[in-house]
């Protein structure tokens, strides 16, 4: 059996970022090591025989963010973090609805760690929707603005 070296300064990073994102649960991989970092205790068996006995529930109309996240023009957020749509407090946004933006242009801001990471503009385009708002968490692949 191979053994795991367990990086405690990692765990208590990871538990940061929970905190700070208001997340419950977080997943870090890096070759064949795994880490996820959990909020929340886990349910009761009892209360998880419950929910997976329930039927789904039907969905009378596509969900507004699947049909964002099929948009060519959807610009994703590539990591899990808290999104900043200005450079600073009180300051005007990088990009608005109606902005014409250039390729390489700075769109918003993701911090993930405490490290800023500017996400920029995949395409020239005018800004249609921007789908977060200042200091929201944000997930791996949720869609912040739509460029068309």
């Amino acid at each position: 059996m191979a053994t795991f070296d367990i990086d405690g300064d990692l765990i208590r990073k990871l538990a940061d970022l929970l905190r700070e994102t208001g997340l419950n649960e977080i997943e870090f991989a890096e070759g064949e090591k795994r880490i996820r970092v959990n909020r929340g205790a886990p349910a009761p068996m009892a209360l998880q025989a419950a929910v997976a006995a329930a039927p789904a529930p039907v969905a009378a109309a596509p969900a507004a963010p699947a049909v964002a996240a099929a948009h060519p023009g959807a610009v994703k957020s590539p990591m899990v973090g808290t999104a900043y749509i200005a450079p600073e407090p009180g300051s005007a946004p990088f990009a608005r609805v109606g902005d014409t933006v250039k390729a390489g242009q700075t769109l918003l801001i993701i911090e993930a760690m405490k490290v800023m990471n500017p996400i920029k503009a995949p395409k020239g385009g005018t800004v249609v929707e921007v789908m977060v708002s200042d200091s929201q968490p944000v997930e791996y692949g949720e869609v912040l603005m739509i460029i068309e």
